[in-house]
């Protein structure tokens, strides 16, 4: 099957299609403006840059050297709290097709793991993929018979697989679970095969093999509510600010909006979610198996492999207490709501320095330090710095990061620029968790048509300290 062609960068009609029927509202002036100047810089030939020698990521950070990510947000109220602490049980719950009992749970048919927790615990619950990779063991939990894929390694990231096209070669793009249910104690007689995802590349990077095969591993949500409480006007504003400096580097991000009322969507790599409950809900679904109010369809709807009545998680009408009415994915959404964002670590010489070129050097052009959140119902949300380090639209990062995949007005090779705040303690980066290393991470931004290659060509002549200060301050947020 033939690769699809990430294409050109994005034109001028392509960036204001999709986006007019709300933003004009707003920002229409900015919106036609930003447009007319869309035409981009395209980079023919790019002869091998790199940072300097011996500049070095110096590696995720402990807990221990600060408080522990993945606790509430500050100034919660009571009935807050519980919310959340109701949300975080249900997160880290393991799911299984039946209880003992026979009564519903719901994994599967097919599910890439087992619970919400598993791959979301770096360095807290709500995080990335942790060191050790749950998706090994979940292969073969309560007995079952998956093989593991050869992109899923012990100590690699956590990852989805989707495809860039059908066997027809029309576009696909959708998750295509690596597990199912087959041989499980709890899903007799069930018998579903897996998805073939060879032929081979390399296991650590997941690059190279299969050329149809799209790799992404799970985005951090801490400090997610503070996300979803930014307004669209204050995106829109940020978008506009700085403009010129931005067309001279080729940069011209646009936002992915919501196929119905226009709206800007911002969760999940390619901004494709619209909000919280939605992300929750979409990703019980397809990574876990599980049905719900949002998406009540099985996935895969082989005889034999279904066991419950759907959908499978709904609001309780027969509970008393609030809470316990409320849905998994409701829960779900309380705690990635409430959930606080991560703390950096203290200033050092190297950091305030590196702060300095992260604004010079011209990353914090779309990596933007702090945007403001709206007027939200929860005290702990309205109005606060969102220190996230992300400008929320979608770039075209060109053709060393393409995955091949159309989300919404994202295109092939477009990806939201992935908040920063967080990162000195993750430890696999990009979407598709090809790295460990900041800095190789840093270098894979520069490509043929990437808006990020002017930064990065910046970025490559400075000197190996104020690299290296570039780097340690990055590693401090």
């Amino acid at each position: 099957m033939s690769k699809q062609n990430p294409g050109p960068s994005r034109s001028a009609a392509h960036r204001q299609a999709g986006t007019t029927t709300h933003l004009s509202q707003v920002a229409g002036l900015l919106l036609l403006s930003w447009a007319a100047g869309c035409t981009g810089k395209v980079t023919s030939d790019l002869p091998p840059e790199q940072a300097q020698a011996g500049v070095q990521d110096p590696g995720a950070r402990t807990s221990a050297s600060q408080a522990g990510p993945g606790g509430p947000l500050p100034g919660l109220t009571p009935g807050e709290l519980a919310a959340f602490q109701a949300g975080l049980a249900e997160f880290i719950e393991v799911e299984l097709v039946q209880t003992p009992s026979g009564s519903a749970s719901g994994l599967g048919p097919r599910y890439n793991s087992t619970s919400c927790g598993r791959c979301h615990s770096q360095p807290g619950i709500g995080g990335t993929s942790p060191a050790v990779n749950p998706q090994v063991a979940d292969a073969t939990a309560h007995g079952a018979t998956n093989s593991v894929p050869w992109f899923v390694t012990a100590n690699g990231p956590v990852r989805e697989a989707r495809f860039k096209q059908t066997l027809s070669g029309a576009p696909d793009g959708g998750v295509h679970d690596l597990y199912t249910i087959t041989g499980r104690d709890d899903a007799p007689g069930c018998n579903i095969g897996q998805p073939g995802f060879g032929p081979a590349g390399d296991p650590q990077t997941g690059q190279g093999g299969n050329d149809n095969l799209a790799l992404r591993i799970p985005t951090p949500v801490f400090g997610a509510g503070l996300v979803e409480a930014v307004s669209d006007m204050a995106i829109v504003m940020n978008m506009a600010a700085d403009a010129d400096l931005k067309a001279s580097l080729g940069i011209f991000g646009h936002p992915n909006v919501s196929g119905n009322d226009g709206t800007i969507t911002r969760f999940g790599w390619k901004a494709q979610n619209k909000s919280l409950i939605i992300f929750a809900a979409e990703a019980y679904n397809v990574e876990i198996g599980v049905t719900n109010e949002f998406f009540p369809e099985e996935r895969d709807e082989t005889p034999g492999c279904l066991f419950n009545q759907l959908p499978e998680d709904s609001f309780d009408t027969t509970a008393t207490a609030p809470l316990d009415a409320a849905s998994d994915v409701q829960k779900f959404a309380f705690f990635m709501r409430l959930l606080a964002p991560p703390t950096p670590a203290p200033d050092t010489p190297s950091t305030v320095h590196g702060r300095t070129l992260f604004q010079t050097t011209g990353c914090a052009l779309c990596h933007t330090p702090t945007l403001q959140s709206g007027n939200a119902t929860s005290a702990a949300l309205a109005n606060q710095p969102v220190n996230l380090f992300s400008d929320l639209l979608v770039h075209a990062m060109g053709n060393r990061l393409a995955d091949g995949i159309r989300q919404g007005a994202a295109g092939p090779d477009e990806f939201r620029t992935a908040p920063l705040w967080g990162v000195g303690q993750r430890l696999f980066f990009l979407h598709d968790g090809r790295t460990s290393d900041l800095v190789e991470a840093i270098e894979a931004h520069r490509s043929k048509n990437s808006e990020a290659t002017g930064v990065i060509e910046r970025f490559n002549h400075l000197s190996g300290k104020d690299q290296q200060d570039l780097v340690d301050f990055v590693r401090s947020l």
